[in-house]
């Protein structure tokens, strides 16, 4: 897994998206063209595998940290749907890699005479919602059992669908939920490293979007959740945004919805550096696809501030780092406790071998994944997110802790997925939102019969 998870997922899944329509290949998957709207249920029908048990679905909107690259997303879902296979064991033939095709509205993809999408401005509004609102109706009725893992839609989109759907429908948003059950397992990983409570820190993050805000929710429900705090909104003010513009303070006029429960009560500061001395965070954590905007300034008044400044570069692919690991440990002279989105290589820094974390959704979303299939969850609430997340803090050792690392190493991924899958499982069944009958035996045992085996029937003949 650990050698075929840059290639099939970050970093090389946003190059392959870039030149998806350029790349002659069996493509895999549905794509559904707003143009075939009334027609959903039926192409659904048309897929020669009826068990679907996963889908996962992009309007390719914003693919990773690339921009709306319209049809040529599918190569999300279908990256994401093999890691389910390799890291948790679904069957294949169970995923489902749909693009919803809303049209794009970057020109040089319109330009591309190769383009396979839609050939339009993008379609907002009503209209968009009542094509997603199709879809989800034609799934409902094709594949019953099936779990949506909503997949790089733009912001706004993003967090109206998730509202809409999260408690009828067993779905979940990765980009905003899975990002943030992972990054809260390692959060939780570095408390254990610095023996500070996850309520004693203070956050700031670089990037307002879905990733970061979804971030910081699930951290305010998790201190929330541990009594650490009597309300959100007081759990809230240890968690502070930097967007586009500057600190997200109440000051600001026209803050999108999602950023309005972060305005706190601040002078407005324009820069990362400025909030960074205003607020005096224990760990920075980066979101805003934007490169090089964790400076050797940041990170050296991150050290100044902490004995062991907690610096997330979370944005992916490489490409889009808010900094390097090399940057990140060389700057804080040894003491950052560091991860990413995408791969580093370990650093040498004064003797010392530096091995860098990546967070990376695919230790979390398979084994949700899994633990729905196999208990046939009715939805998948915010809670699942804080047993997953503790799940993967669990499995980081003592050992990978004093080598620095806040995940487990990736070769242990499989066994991390299972182990989430059971907690997953466990937590349905105990609270009615499994849709199974509990069964008989223990849940491990549950979770490895679903597990699928690849085997090869070898032609032999005899001499």
């Amino acid at each position: 897994v650990k050698e075929i998870l840059p290639i099939v997922y970050t970093p090389t899944v946003g190059e392959a998206c870039q030149k998806y329509s350029d790349v002659i290949f069996p493509h895999h998957g549905i794509f559904l063209p707003a143009t075939e709207k009334g027609n959903f249920q039926n192409i659904l029908r048309n897929w020669p595998h009826k068990d679907v048990r996963v889908i996962v679905v992009t309007d390719g909107q914003r693919i990773l940290g690339l921009g709306d690259l319209g049809a040529n997303g599918m190569g999300i879902p279908v990256g994401k749907l093999s890691l389910y296979t390799a890291c948790a064991g679904v069957p294949p033939q169970q995923t489902l890699p749909i693009t919803l095709d809303m049209g794009t509205n970057t020109k040089s993809i319109l330009d591309n005479p190769n383009y396979i999408g839609l050939k339009q401005p993008r379609i907002e509004g009503k209209e968009f919602d009542d094509i997603v609102d199709e879809f989800v109706t034609a799934v409902k009725l094709v594949f019953p059992k099936a779990l949506i893992q909503w997949e790089d839609f733009g912001n706004a989109n993003a967090f109206r669908v998730l509202e809409t759907y999260r408690d009828s429908v067993c779905s979940f948003n990765d980009d905003i939920q899975g990002t943030a059950c992972v990054v809260l397992g390692g959060l939780l990983s570095a408390t254990i490293m610095i023996k500070r409570s996850l309520a004693e820190h203070t956050f700031l993050f670089l990037g307002a979007g879905e990733a970061g805000v979804g971030i910081g929710d699930l951290i305010a429900y998790y201190l929330l959740d541990s009594k650490a705090f009597s309300t959100v909104e007081e759990a809230r003010k240890r968690i502070f945004f930097v967007d586009s513009k500057g600190l997200v303070c109440s000051s600001r006029t026209n803050l999108a919805h999602h950023k309005q429960r972060y305005a706190h009560d601040l002078r407005f500061v324009k820069t990362l550096e400025e909030a960074v001395d205003m607020i005096k965070p224990t760990a920075i954590i980066g979101v805003s696809a934007i490169p090089a905007t964790f400076t050797k300034s940041v990170i050296e008044k991150m050290s100044k501030y902490n004995e062991n400044p907690i610096i997330f570069a979370l944005s992916n692919p490489t490409s889009q780092a808010e900094c390097t690991a090399e940057e990140a440990y060389r700057y804080s002279n040894g003491k950052a406790i560091f991860a990413s989105g995408s791969p580093f290589d370990p650093v040498e820094f004064k003797g010392k071998t530096f091995v860098p974390g990546q967070g990376n959704n695919a230790y979390v979303f398979p084994g949700i994944g899994m633990g729905a299939i196999v208990s046939e969850m009715k939805s998948i609430p915010e809670d699942i997110f804080l047993v997953a997340a503790k799940s993967l803090a669990e499995q980081v050792s003592e050992e990978d802790l004093k080598r620095g690392l806040v995940y487990p190493p990736i070769e242990k991924i499989q066994e991390v997925s299972y182990q989430i899958a059971e907690k997953v499982a466990e937590y349905a069944f105990k609270t009615g939102l499994a849709r199974a009958n509990e069964p008989k035996y223990d849940l491990r045992a549950l979770v490895q019969q679903h597990v699928y085996h690849p085997s090869y029937n070898v032609a032999s003949s005899k001499l």
